[in-house]
């Protein structure tokens, strides 16, 4: 931005010189670089019958839109559900809900993305603070955490944009064990995160009960044991819902 400005005053006062006689050098304005995205870009408009590494790449961004009660299938597919998905995200952000992921969705998912794959408002440092000794995992890990990160930011959204923080997310089986996590935990999978508010805006409980519209198969809250003060959500492709404590739930 500040760039663009400086080219047009420059070519101002070159075009005030040479109004005057006096000799100028032609200034060209360079228009922006087109989006070339640092962690993925889209190379084609992605519709109801398409298939491929493109359209799985889609489906991890879009997990948190699905319909209550649903977990996205990231199969690379373009079916009904991630017509769906898209349609409610593009609802969601002010563009034209047909479903049909083209070049206004992917400039809203840029927007979104930063340049290591995680969504704007998370990381994978705080995904993976792992007992204080940070990320062990492996490469399945990570890509867990990039999807249960996904959801939390399409959660955040439908939250008003208030923030979340990260209280546990990956954690090897040192970690688990210290902190008294079941054997078979998601956390072990870095497909877990347990949330707090971020601010007073926010409650633990509204928290788990939004996160059963924003793709989410594990959720546990107030009113489970070991869970009333934090938000479990996870990626199990199954549905295990618990915060009785909560109002409405």
């Amino acid at each position: 931005m500040r760039r663009n400005r400086l080219t047009h005053v420059i070519a101002a006062v070159a075009l005030a010189l040479g109004g005057l006689g006096v000799a100028t050098a032609t200034v060209t304005a360079t228009a922006p670089a087109a989006h070339a995205d640092e962690c993925y870009s889209w190379p084609r408009t992605l519709s109801s019958g398409t298939s491929g590494a493109d359209v799985t790449q889609l489906q991890i961004r879009v997990a948190g839109w699905v319909p209550r009660g649903q977990v996205m299938g990231i199969d690379g597919s373009f079916g009904a559900q991630t017509k769906t998905a898209v349609a409610n995200f593009q609802k969601a952000y002010g563009l034209t809900a047909d479903g049909i992921a083209g070049p206004a969705t992917f400039s809203k998912i840029y927007a979104l993305q930063d340049p290591d794959c995680t969504p704007l408002h998370f990381t994978y440092a705080e995904a993976s603070d792992n007992c204080g000794r940070g990320f062990t995992g492996t490469a399945a890990n990570k890509e867990n955490m990039k999807r249960a990160l996904w959801r939390a930011e399409a959660l955040r959204h439908q939250l008003g944009d208030h923030p979340l923080k990260v209280t546990s997310g990956y954690r090897d089986s040192a970690c688990n064990a210290s902190v008294g996590g079941a054997s078979n935990s998601v956390h072990l999978s870095g497909g877990a995160l347990d949330l707090v508010p971020g601010d007073s805006a926010t409650s633990i409980c509204s928290i788990a009960k939004q996160a059963r519209y924003a793709g989410f198969g594990g959720i546990f809250g107030p009113g489970y044991p070991a869970h009333d003060d934090h938000a479990h959500v996870d990626i199990r492709t199954s549905i295990a819902w618990d915060a009785d404590a909560c109002a409405g739930w």
